[in-house]
């Protein structure tokens, strides 16, 4: 599977809000940074940082505006819509994935504004 299909197939998962398949796409040694927060690396961090807004209760959506790739790496833009701490958060985004040969992501990146998102929490 090519990369820009595994990282919309992931994007596509967030619907889902199934914290078991989203972590499905990633590889043991990922490493997912919400830029500028703390990187969280391995399945175990990836999943406690996952946690915070993958709630099944609730529903969400990553609305892929544009993206680019190059072997394994996909650039997006994207509108993240959301709950966290049980409030509606609709996000802009760019995020940068990287996929190994296995299909799997091994680094996501992701570059947003923090006074967008805490405006919203507030």
């Amino acid at each position: 599977m090519d990369a820009e299909t595994v990282v919309r197939d992931f994007c596509g998962a967030f619907s889902r809000q199934d914290l078991q398949e989203i972590l499905a796409f990633f590889s043991e040694d990922a490493v997912y940074h919400n830029i500028p927060l703390a990187p969280a690396a391995g399945l175990p961090a990836i999943e406690a940082v996952l946690k915070q807004f993958v709630d099944p209760q609730r529903e969400a959506q990553f609305e892929i505006r544009n993206l680019a790739s190059r072997g394994n790496v996909v650039l997006t833009e994207r509108i993240d819509r959301l709950h966290i701490g049980g409030k509606p958060i609709e996000l802009a985004v760019m995020g940068a994935f990287e996929v190994g040969e296995d299909g799997k992501i091994r680094a996501w990146r992701d570059y947003f504004d923090m006074a967008q998102l805490t405006a919203q929490m507030s």
